[in-house]
């Protein structure tokens, strides 16, 4: 294990020497450089905390080299703070290049990010964590800013200030996941004990004690048992070395909670580590400790054949050593070793020259695990109706400080009515980190907006439009359409109620007897009927007669002969020999362009249009024959409305895959109902098609996705 030097203020040309131990000359002087520029710069600045900058710096970048971390980084870290005094990177970018300018800036565009979500919700966690690696192309900048705080808590362990409870608390919740997803264990085992040690002092303590009380003890013991397995491992032909593993008070705590143990009952409170060239020797050295001791059950862990998710691998194993006690076993190669100890800061290690291209290309895929790290697919929820990565998102603040999570390409437009259906409604400008920007303007992470809103008002409906880009979320297009939609049907019905307060002034008939006039002609309440009135769905006869409280009777197909003929139905569906009649596709079996199809003449409702070998039609033409209808598909133009059923074997981001497929092929879902049952998925899509052919693309590009075991018309 590397230990971090902790330095003290001291000049330039003192503190080169532990930044750059083992560093190439033109390194080093790089190093130099960086110290050279920053040392009078931070000449009795201090940071909001009361450390002086100088010697935060310092310990910042001590941590740095300690994780192994390249010299820009290092560098970069040196010069947290410049882009703040500087006012900007432009001095950094001449002196020291486009890289560790770049690098700079992202620190200070992290630590501004702090400040503005200082004292969020503890729910805003998550969002906050992904909302660092999401505003950074360069992982290094994560790494700067976790050290960076590190450095911080070390600062109060000797400087007592009311601020450390609430660091302390952030740390746990947002900074200390971040280096436990990146693999850095030497900054993360430092950041959970130094904050565990200022949130729970009393605990803390009480178990530093019982560490202290037993060390003299155990290290004899852990150098016997090192000794023994030295002894065996060398029999056994296994090159090795062998160490006593350092104690996380904050683990242990953490282990004696959730597993309800005293300190007496863990396992690994005596630990040796044993690292062996190869993975061979691994399992050989396994084998070598079983055998000496017996293992304890369900204490064995092999992540060499399963990694974890930051490819941490290593054997884990606990066993009744000698005299009787409990002892954990850790078992790695040196590479491994390397990156449980620096974890992705070990991707960035300067390129040892001379070296055969295989390590060129090792490395490349190293790069390439990260980039997938970043993006955590896998850990990203369910988004509205599909999973989002990180490369799919923005992040963006409320003026309160609430980070609100949107598609990429999001305007303020879709900002708003992520926040309210209503504001979004009543949204007319933008604020963007306090510029006037416009509607169509796309948001970037970490900038935060505030909308300007009218008193009342709507929707524009250029705010639909696809070319001007108005919105990117589907919740905000939805909303949209849901207040025209709202707003035509309104119109509609105040239409229709003056039709029909009209005849019931003609027929002296009260305002009382609506409910039961609706009734008698097949409609729930009045409103549905004032519809119907408007679109010409029951014409005047209809209506007169029930206000004189007759049973009306219903169109029968001699009586439709006797009208217009070959008039297309505002659904694209031609009806022959029908005038203004309602016509609805059947919801039973939703017919699609070309599907043969046949209308039924409903009592008040117009002609309801069905597949023609839907079971429902059937059903009614055996009761009703006289009310079937020749229907055929007119010229008209539309979408028609199905389902699709899908089965398929349950896995994690299958929703999010059949999303996107349907997404591209320009389909808008408008409702999903998921199931699962014996590892199987039963999901049914409720979209929109022009015709057929969409249709059969939709259902080939769903059956190409991987685990899908059928899928059907709904």
């Amino acid at each position: 294990m590397v230990t971090v030097v902790q330095l003290h203020p001291q000049n330039s040309a003192a503190a080169l020497g532990p930044l750059a131990e083992g560093l190439a000359a033109a390194e080093q002087a790089l190093l130099g450089r960086a110290l050279e520029f920053a040392e009078p710069m931070y000449a009795g600045q201090v940071l909001s905390t009361g450390e002086p900058t100088w010697s935060h710096a310092l310990g910042l970048a001590a941590s740095l080299a300690s994780i192994g971390l390249d010299v820009p980084g290092r560098a970069a870290g040196i010069l947290f703070a410049a882009p703040k005094h500087l006012g900007g990177v432009d001095a950094l970018r001449e002196r020291f290049g486009e890289e560790i300018a770049g690098l700079a800036a992202g620190v200070e565009k992290l630590y501004q990010l702090r400040v503005a979500t200082r004292g969020n919700p503890h729910e805003q966690n998550e969002v906050l964590r992904k909302m660092v690696l999401g505003m950074v192309e360069d992982v290094r900048v994560v790494l700067i800013r976790l050290a960076s705080r590190t450095q911080t808590l070390r600062f109060f362990s000797k400087n007592t200030s009311p601020e450390r409870v609430s660091y302390a608390r952030e740390t746990l919740d947002i900074y200390s996941p971040l280096a436990n997803r990146l693999g850095v264990w030497q900054l993360k085992w430092e950041l959970e004990d130094l904050s565990f040690r200022y949130l729970e002092p009393e605990v803390y303590k009480r178990i530093a004690q019982m560490l202290d009380e037993r060390r003299v003890e155990r290290q004899q013991y852990i150098a016997r048992t090192i000794a023994t397995l030295a002894r065996e491992l060398e029999e056994a032909g296994v090159k090795a070395e062998i160490t006593g593993r350092p104690k996380h008070i904050y683990s242990i705590w953490n282990k004696m909670r959730s597993k309800s143990l005293d300190f007496s009952e863990l396992y690994d409170v005596r630990a040796a580590r044993i690292i062996v060239p190869s993975v061979k020797d691994c399992y050989t050295a396994l084998g070598v400790v079983h055998n000496l001791w017996q293992p304890i059950p369900k204490e064995f862990d092999d992540y060499i054949s399963r990694p974890k998710g930051n490819l941490y691998q290593s054997l884990h194993t606990a066993v009744v050593g000698p005299a009787g006690r409990t002892l954990e076993v850790q078992i790695r190669t040196e590479e491994m070793h390397r990156q449980a100890e620096f974890g992705v800061a070990a991707h960035w290690r300067y390129k040892e020259p001379g070296k055969p291209s295989r390590r060129e290309g090792a490395f490349e895929q190293k790069i390439a695990w990260l980039r997938e790290l970043l993006a955590w697919r896998d850990e990203i929820a369910d988004w509205g109706k599909s999973a989002k990565t990180i490369d799919d998102s923005v992040y963006v603040l409320t003026p309160q400080g609430k980070v609100i999570d949107l598609p990429a390409g999001s305007t303020p437009l879709d900002f708003a009515y992520a926040l309210h259906s209503d504001l979004g409604h009543r949204c007319r400008g933008a604020r963007v980190d306090g510029r006037i920007v416009t509607l169509d303007t796309p948001l970037a992470s970490g900038q935060r907006v505030e909308i300007v809103a009218a008193k009342s008002g709507g929707p524009s409906r250029d705010w639909l439009s696809a070319e001007r880009g108005f919105v990117k979320s589907p919740r905000a297009r939805q909303k949209i359409r849901q207040w025209f939609n709202a707003k035509a049907l309104a119109d509609t019905i105040a239409a229709g109620r003056a039709a029909v307060a009209k005849e019931l002034r003609r027929e002296g008939a009260t305002q009382g007897s609506l409910e039961s006039l609706a009734s008698r002609l097949g409609f729930g309440k009045p409103d549905d009927l004032f519809a119907a009135v408007a679109r010409d769905e029951i014409n005047l006869r209809q209506l007169q007669t029930a206000l004189r409280g007759a049973e009306p009777e219903p169109l029968r197909k001699e009586e439709v002969a006797r009208k217009t003929r070959g008039k297309t139905s505002g659904a694209g569906v031609l009806i022959v020999g029908m005038d203004r009649l309602l016509t609805q596709l059947a919801r039973c079996c939703k017919p699609v362009p070309p599907d043969p199809i046949r209308g039924f003449v409903t009592r008040g409702k117009g002609v309801s249009v069905h597949r023609e070998d839907c079971p429902s039609l059937k059903r009614l033409a055996e009761r009703q024959p006289e009310r079937l209808i020749e229907t055929d598909w007119g010229k008209g133009e539309g979408s028609y409305a199905l389902d699709m059923a899908v089965t398929a074997a349950d896995r994690r981001g299958l929703l999010r895959d059949i999303c996107d497929a349907l997404a591209r092929e320009r389909i808008n879902v408008t409702a999903v109902r998921t199931q699962s049952r014996d590892e199987l998925a039963f999901m049914r899509f409720t979209f929109d098609v022009a015709n057929l052919g969409q249709l059969k693309r939709a259902f080939a590009v769903v059956r190409s996705l991987k685990g899908v075991i059928r899928v059907g018309r709904g």
